[in-house]
């Protein structure tokens, strides 16, 4: 019996939505691996805090760290896909952006010296790649594909476009006190442009987030003389919520309590603690404090002069919102949450206690979050934290380029914006 050929098309694509396209976004798959991060390697501490961004000519090195809550080393191998600006896979074979053959083994790893929950530190170097784009490190078991533990994306640049932005205030007078605007400027005179509206893109995100980036669609003004484009709008496409500076907790010591934790409980097999019970601030004064923009840092000051890395103790940490009960469920949001998507990032009521609390497993550090409500695809924090203008965000903004008859997205310009770094 023949198949129709509409039901191999919708299974063919709903496997490709539900297989590939799944693992080209930040995701961790497995309950045991735990701490994932990407940045720019580099000798101080808070490089861990850098946006796993790299120039195509070389430079910093991207490191990719996971723990496994094990007490034997696995076999784990790691595979870089290549992505269009969409973040869909692009056409690009693997011999088209690298040199070697794509499948790494991780071999570096070190077990944790002295904790009460065992751990096993892995450790990546992300190859050099030819091609400049958007790209995912795909790590799972073995040599099985299928079983992936884990998916974080990172970019190569190319310095071809010259890129500007400023941060303005909303051209919607109504947004001016909570929202903070991305004038951006592109000029494209070093590429063959024939098509500026269909062939280069522009995409703008706020403090490393994907989940709020904004594809600028349509720039203000053009001009192909000059071969500059221009994105002002008017119409809050290229605006975002300023937010509140976020709210952190303090995990460096398990032997004192830190900022923002109410108390800390050392038993033999395990370390727990409480936050502090927050409540909402949308009405406050803003406050001006350091803040890691939402990031987190590993780090741990109960072992002086070790490797925080392999010294630091997994803590059982409870976070606490005192608000009262909604029918929308309440999210902790930030990057050790995957920015809400997490299922730990989901908040539970509970009614003894009048408050909405999650649980999660963190390694020593410092934690930036915030609270929020999904509505939509999109977290609501405005409700929970309000938003001022005077928030200090970092700002990126990724300029894409497809050549006539290209197979793949080019990033041929990128632009850090941190005016009045307030970082920690």
């Amino acid at each position: 019996m023949k198949i129709p050929i509409y039901i191999l098309l919708v299974t063919t694509f709903y496997l490709f939505q539900t297989g590939v396209f799944a693992q080209t976004e930040d995701k961790v798959y497995m309950d045991h691996i735990q701490s994932v991060r990407l940045f720019q390697f580099g000798a101080s501490t808070d490089s861990q805090l850098d946006a796993p961004v790299v120039s195509l000519m070389g430079g910093r090195e991207l490191m990719l760290y996971f723990d496994d809550l094990a007490y034997d080393p696995d076999l784990y191998t790691a595979k870089l896909i290549h992505c269009n600006a969409d973040w869909t896979p692009s056409q690009l074979k693997d011999n088209d952006f690298l040199l070697t053959f794509n499948e790494f083994n991780i071999q570096n790893y070190d077990y944790s010296i002295n904790t009460r929950i065992p751990y096993i530190h892995y450790r990546f170097q992300i190859p050099r790649v030819t091609k400049s784009g958007n790209y995912v490190v795909k790590v799972y078991r073995g040599r099985d594909e299928s079983q992936v533990i884990l998916a974080k994306r990172f970019m190569v640049y190319e310095d071809l476009f010259t890129v500007g932005a400023a941060i303005v205030p909303p051209s919607q007078t109504a947004d001016r006190r909570e929202s903070q605007q991305l004038n951006v400027f592109v000029n494209y005179s070093n590429g063959e442009v024939m098509d500026v509206l269909n062939q280069v893109k522009v995409m703008i995100r706020q403090n490393q987030r994907w989940d709020n980036a904004k594809y600028l669609s349509k720039p203000t003004f053009l001009n192909d003389i000059s071969k500059t484009l221009r994105y002002e709008s008017f119409d809050g496409s290229n605006s975002f919520r300023a937010g509140n500076e976020f709210r952190f907790v303090d995990l460096r010591f398990i032997r004192a309590t830190g900022v923002n934790i109410a108390n800390v409980q050392v038993e033999t097999d395990a370390v727990y603690a409480d936050a502090v019970i927050d409540r909402p601030r949308p009405e406050s004064v803003y406050s001006q404090y350091l803040d890691l923009n939402g990031q987190y840092l590993v780090y741990t000051n109960d072992r002086p002069g070790g490797n925080p890395e392999i010294e630091s103790e997994y803590v059982l940490t409870t976070f606490r919102l005192s608000v009262e009960e909604d029918m929308s469920p309440v999210f902790l949001v930030g990057s050790f949450t995957n920015w809400g998507k997490s299922p730990e990032a989901k908040m539970s009521w509970d009614p003894t206690l009048k408050l909405y609390q999650t649980t999660l497993l963190l390694k020593q550090g410092w934690y930036d979050y915030i609270y929020g409500v999904l509505e939509g695809n999109q977290f609501d924090t405005n409700s929970l934290e309000g938003s001022y203008f005077q928030t200090e965000n970092e700002y990126e903004v990724l300029v894409y380029f497809r050549n006539l008859g290209s197979r793949y997205d080019q990033l041929v310009g990128y632009l850090y914006l941190h005016p009045n770094r307030r970082r920690l």
